[in-house]
């Protein structure tokens, strides 16, 4: 079987409740993240934590805020592997492949938020470097978009994101992760 790593994606405190970018139903992403984090514990398997920080002229995720904080529920430990990013790819500009190679991780199982953006971006350079991703749908969230004056609920850009990752990842819920894996 492929060394797996968890990678959890800016799951950070603007995006939850009186957050600065509050998405729908984080906290739903977050007990299932919680579930794929003991998981990967108990297998003594790598967790990485993706941390996106933004300038302080940015509208969220500003550096020395609160906000910008991982959440406090992740089960984030001293000797957990932390990578500070400043783009949506979590790869880009970033020791991530590197951790990953020290790790010899061959498949990553990808986790976080907005799935819109950083999920999308993330998913997708993963299968471009080789990763063979997995996405935990349940495990993701996002927000409403506006676009030429329509908005689009979060339930249906979960949807079609998911559906578009499809061809770069597989897609699954965590109870089929965890019943599989």
């Amino acid at each position: 079987m492929m060394k797996q790593a968890l990678l959890i994606i800016d799951v950070q405190n603007d995006y939850f409740k009186n957050g600065k970018m509050e998405l729908v139903n984080p906290d739903l992403a977050l007990a299932q993240t919680n579930l794929l984090e003991d998981h990967f514990i108990q297998n003594n398997l790598p967790i990485i934590y993706i941390q996106h920080i933004n300038p302080a002229s940015a509208s969220f995720f500003q550096e020395n805020t609160v906000g910008v904080e991982l959440h406090p529920q992740l089960k984030v430990t001293d000797r957990s592997l932390i990578v500070e990013k400043h783009f949506p790819n979590s790869f880009l500009e970033t020791n991530l492949q590197a951790l990953l190679q020290q790790h010899q991780v061959e498949q990553l199982v990808i986790t976080g938020m907005m799935t819109h953006v950083c999920i999308d971006s993330g998913t997708r350079a993963a299968k471009e470097l080789g990763y063979q991703p997995i996405v935990i749908a349940d495990a993701t969230a996002t927000r409403d978009l506006e676009h030429e004056g329509k908005i689009v609920k979060a339930a249906d850009v979960q949807t079609a994101f998911l559906s578009a990752l499809g061809f770069f990842a597989t897609v699954q819920n965590t109870a089929d992760f965890l019943t599989y894996n």
